[in-house]
């Protein structure tokens, strides 16, 4: 259940990313996109920097750092049209971010719970995936697949959680993280085998959803620790 402030904040978060889907898709509005785009991380930033007064240190220093490395992958990946350096300077970022939340998940792991039977399934997800891809990354291949690992990393982290204390922190994370997961995995395959139908559209509210979970998730987290 969330708290007034965090349904406050949702009301808030939905409306931005409604303008932003809107300002990415309409010719018209297309400067607009590159305020609202960034506003989107910032917002979960600014929300989360005010609410984890109750989060571990160590957390709370991971999550603003996952946080800023997620904003700065936006900007660039705003650009990325202009010079195929900012393609991998968002990469970069992203997977900068993505490490973030992996070294958050793990201090919360719970160490009884065997990753095994998830991993098959990362890893079957990645095989098909990359199957798709492989023809069109060219010199990205490599940082694709470090990238590849990075994220599937993410979701078996969170997997990985504490469930027993907290179920609605870590349904919010796990299903953040899958968000997450599939917003990569949609804009690789818009980007390096073909582009997809509203494949902004979808890109991009699977990615608000993802961040929202998991800024949500581990405030809910702080419940469990005070």
């Amino acid at each position: 259940m969330l708290s007034k402030a965090e349904q406050k904040f949702t009301g808030i978060f939905a409306i931005i990313v409604i303008i932003e889907l809107i300002c990415g898709n309409f010719a018209d509005l297309a400067t607009m996109h590159y305020f609202t785009k960034p506003l989107i991380v910032l917002s979960l930033l600014i929300f989360f920097f005010t609410q984890s007064q109750y989060i571990d240190k160590t957390i709370k220093i991971l999550m603003i750092l996952g946080l800023v490395f997620s904003l700065i992958g936006d900007v660039a990946l705003l650009f990325d049209a202009l010079n195929p350096n900012y393609f991998i300077i968002g990469l970069a970022s992203f997977l900068l971010a993505h490490v973030m939340y992996v070294l958050v998940f793990l201090k919360q792991r719970d160490k009884q719970k065997s990753p095994i039977g998830f991993i098959v399934i990362m890893l079957i997800y990645a095989a098909i995936l990359y199957y798709i891809l492989k023809n069109g990354l060219g010199d990205l291949l490599l940082p694709v697949i470090i990238y590849m690992i990075v994220i599937l990393s993410m979701s078996t982290s969170a997997f990985l959680r504490h469930k027993h204390h907290n179920t609605i922190s870590y349904n919010c994370v796990f299903i953040g993280a899958v968000l997450f997961m599939i917003s990569d995995s949609i804009l690789a395959v818009d980007k390096f085998y073909q582009p997809l139908t509203l494949s902004s559209i979808s890109i991009m509210l699977t990615y608000a959803l993802a961040q929202y979970c998991i800024v949500i998730g581990i405030l809910k987290h702080r419940k469990q620790l005070r």
